[in-house]
């Protein structure tokens, strides 16, 4: 059975083409018999949808605006992932707060990416914070999803040194390349442990 990833994104999905583009360069078809079978945006107008298309993976809108409650959104959501019967689901910028009942049906498959070094600066605005408070070094965090925003299970974490006269810009940029290294390489670690605990 292949591992399916869908991939949630909100804008320009820098992080999801660093997923794809290692999925098709790195085989992982052909070693894991996993690929991204889907990106979803809640954005019609999200570059990334673009990026997954020139790669023919299917793509799909689901529109936040058009839902009374969040609920009615995230149920729509799960719709549309569970067409694609995923092992893997992967936020890269996906800007919605998911409620509890999303969580739990994904739990144990839903990861994110955060641009801090988590426990540090959950929430927004994390780079500016980072240089407010005079930290030396900056981040990003892959973990898995829980209810409770930004919290989870660790798997991994890129480390920025903050260099004199950084700006929230800058240092964002210079996290940005780290994140689109170690996203790939956790979302392969997955599958690949995957596919030994399924040969074992």
């Amino acid at each position: 059975m292949n591992k399916n990833t869908v991939i949630l994104i909100s804008g320009s999905g820098s992080n999801m083409a660093a997923i794809v583009t290692a999925s098709q360069k790195d085989r992982w078809r052909e070693r894991f018999g996993a690929q991204v079978s889907a990106v979803i945006s809640n954005k019609a107008d999200a570059p990334g949808l673009a990026f997954a298309q020139k790669h023919h993976i299917p793509t799909a809108v689901v529109d936040h605006k058009g839902f009374a409650s969040r609920e009615a959104f995230d149920a729509a959501l799960m719709a549309e992932i569970d067409r694609h019967t995923p092992t893997l689901v992967v936020l890269a910028g996906f800007m919605r707060i998911l409620t509890p009942g999303f969580v739990q049906h994904y739990a144990g498959r839903l990861i994110n990416i955060h641009p801090s070094l988590l426990p540090a600066f959950a929430g927004l605005h994390t780079h500016q914070r980072a240089l407010d408070m005079g930290c030396k070094f900056a981040g990003a965090t892959v973990h898995r999803v829980t209810a409770e925003l930004d919290h989870g299970e660790i798997l991994d974490q890129a480390v920025v040194p903050v260099l004199p006269g950084d700006t929230a810009t800058t240092l964002a940029a210079r996290v940005l390349t780290q994140e689109h290294i170690m996203y790939p390489r956790v979302v392969e670690r997955l599958l690949r442990h995957m596919t030994v605990v399924k040969e074992g």
